[in-house]
């Protein structure tokens, strides 16, 4: 059975690292039959969250209400088996496109019972400067703490390390993993 993988990618840069990592992941889900959805979210048109707290007022279709490219995403967020969560490294951190569009996600959770978010399998795509453990540490204690709060399954972190310039990447063998994670995925 075919899964429903979306991709939130955080990058800025539309050819970079990140958006490279992301692409192989991509191939190698879809040579096994699965359907990817990718936003770049740096170019999308999404506003920070409000906190207002009212989007259990809203249809499933459009739950928050601010209207923006959130719109197109929701959807699919709903629908998805499979978040991948891509990005840059920033300040030990992801980047603030992907902070911006995933807090947004919680209008989501308003629409049940007690602010239930839908369970899903989570991949962390990250390319960054360091590459040493002290680099990666808060982010990962970030990644998993979101996970274990969402009750998310944690099915891998791609990190790539030592790629800052555009371009770094090229040949490092973190490609090969984000494609063989893609391709591992089973239906």
């Amino acid at each position: 059975m075919s899964k429903k993988i979306l991709i939130l990618n955080g990058s800025p840069r539309p050819k970079g690292n990140t958006s490279m990592l992301c692409e192989a992941f991509i191939k190698g889900a879809e040579e096994q039959g699965h359907t990817v959805f990718k936003f770049n979210l740096n170019q999308m048109d999404i506003k920070g969250c409000l906190g207002c707290i009212q989007g259990h007022k809203q249809c499933k279709e459009s739950p928050c209400v601010q209207k923006d490219d959130m719109q197109k995403i929701y959807p699919v967020y709903q629908e998805a088996d499979i978040v991948v969560l891509a990005s840059p490294m920033y300040y030990w951190n992801i980047s603030g496109q992907l902070k911006t569009a995933f807090d947004r996600l919680f209008a989501v959770a308003e629409l049940n019972e007690n602010y239930q978010n839908p369970v899903k399998d989570c991949y962390l795509i990250m390319a960054a400067e360091g590459n040493s453990k002290d680099n990666w540490e808060p982010v990962l204690q970030n990644y998993h703490a979101l996970l274990k709060f969402l009750d998310w399954k944690n099915c891998g972190e791609i990190l790539a390390g030592g790629v800052m310039n555009v371009g770094d990447i090229k040949g490092h063998f973190v490609l090969d993993t984000a494609y063989k994670a893609g391709k591992a995925i089973i239906g």
